[in-house]
């Protein structure tokens, strides 16, 4: 028998979008010996807010990020703002708590896109499974360039829940960082939402996390959705829980 998909497209899907336009931008980094080209897309008018993704291409085509955005600009749900869109480049190396990225990150590539975007103002920050774990990996390295982080079902290794993951070649490393940060007495604190699917194997970790950055000092909201470790379960969250986080900011400007 055929299984059939009770999954429906979210109303932003078929929302009017906000006008904008799409151009590319190149970042150097001497820490990664790279240049990275960021795909941008900035609104008809003005725009204070800068939104960037890990994994962006992926972001964009399988759960609709710029589409999102310029609908909910339309639908009066978040203020206009730009959206980069960065590669991901060798993902299994640099988005796996490496120092040399978060480096080139938060010295490099995001102080260039503030400077061209929005001068002044730190950015927020979208990334799912290992694209989180590097931002929150980033951020508590460099949190001056942060406003807001939203992580998607991060890769928060830890022995107790993930040793499943143990043959993956930066377990160690991602282990023994996420061991730091559960640990910390305090942290640099800025507001994170997080989402994560309840048939997930991060779920556990995610949870963890959460519960620790909140005894730091971060306002956290922690959001069990539907679904698995997968673009549509990504996809369907961004309404409401990004676009709560983005209002969050709007204010806190």
């Amino acid at each position: 028998m055929e299984r059939v998909s009770l999954r429906r497209d979210p109303d932003w899907w078929t929302l009017p979008a906000a006008a904008g336009t799409w151009w590319s931008l190149d970042l150097p980094s001497k820490n990664l010996r790279a240049t990275l080209t960021a795909r941008i897309w900035s609104p008809a008018g003005n725009a204070g807010r800068v939104l960037v993704a890990h994994d962006g291409h992926d972001y964009d085509k399988h759960a609709g990020l710029g589409r999102y955005v310029a609908a909910s600009i339309t639908a009066g749900r978040v203020e206009p703002c730009h959206v980069v869109l960065l590669p991901a480049g060798d993902r299994n190396e640099w988005y796996a708590a490496l120092p040399a990225y978060a480096r080139g990150l938060g010295q490099e590539i995001l102080p260039q896109l503030t400077d061209r975007l929005s001068p002044g103002r730190p950015v927020a920050a979208v990334g799912a499974s290992l694209g989180a774990l590097a931002l929150l990996h980033c951020q508590r390295r460099h949190p001056e360039v942060f406003a807001g982080l939203f992580l998607q079902s991060g890769s928060f290794f830890q022995p107790r829940f993930d040793r499943q993951e143990s043959g993956f070649a930066r377990y160690l490393p991602i282990v023994r960082w996420t061991g730091r940060v559960l640990r910390a007495p305090d942290g640099p604190a800025v507001p994170v939402t997080m989402t994560c699917g309840r048939l997930e194997e991060n779920l556990a970790n995610n949870r963890s996390m959460a519960e620790a950055l909140r005894a730091q000092g971060y306002p956290v909201t922690f959001a069990q959705i539907e679904g698995g470790h997968d673009w549509p379960a990504w996809r369907d969250a961004l309404e409401p829980h990004l676009t709560s986080l983005l209002r969050r900011l709007t204010a806190l400007l």
